[in-house]
């Protein structure tokens, strides 16, 4: 029957180009839906958002870890990595108080270690690059004697954008839950 179809036609059948024209344009759908995609992807204001609010927790994790770790063999050191970490009016009081803060950590001869046990962004405003953090960590104080405590707290720090990096603007304890509100 094919055979007289042909014949009276004069076409032979061609499934191949056929073939290769449909995964052409299937191919060229496909290609086209990623792209669009994609774009949309790259110019999602979410996407940017979430990527400031990453940068700001990283900071705020490593800035809350700097202000809880000191070394009184190697204050300089220390009390340059809390200043460098810090801006407005708790880099001030920072700076102010350093002398004083030198001679007593000195008189104490201690040790103090931080590490973050989890942190969160509880408030950002990326145009007025302000955020909020909550931090948990624990700290390990050694005394002068060698003997080491470790106490776990949960610090709530404000963060301000200068410069194009975030930085303390201020630092606290975190409320422990269970307190009526008065």
């Amino acid at each position: 029957m094919k055979r007289a179809v042909r014949a009276l036609t004069g076409t032979r059948a061609r499934p191949l180009p056929a073939v290769l024209l449909v995964l052409t344009l299937t191919a060229g759908g496909f290609a086209a839906w990623a792209g669009q995609d994609w774009y949309r992807a790259a110019h999602d204001d979410r996407a940017a958002y979430a990527g400031q609010r990453d940068e700001a927790l990283a900071a705020g994790e490593q800035a809350v870890q700097n202000l809880n770790t000191l070394d009184h063999r190697n204050l300089d050191r220390g009390l340059d990595l809390w200043e460098s970490s810090t801006t407005g009016e708790l880099h001030e009081q920072l700076a102010s108080g350093r002398k004083e803060f030198t001679e007593q950590v000195k008189a104490a001869e201690t040790v103090t270690t931080a590490r973050v046990l989890s942190g969160a962004v509880t408030e950002m405003d990326d145009r007025a690059g302000r955020a909020r953090v909550l931090i948990a960590l624990r700290v390990t104080v050694e005394a002068a004697d060698g003997a080491k405590t470790d106490k776990d707290s949960r610090m709530l720090g404000e963060l301000t954008r200068t410069e194009g990096r975030w930085k303390l603007s201020a630092l606290g304890q975190a409320p422990v839950g269970g307190t009526p509100a008065g």
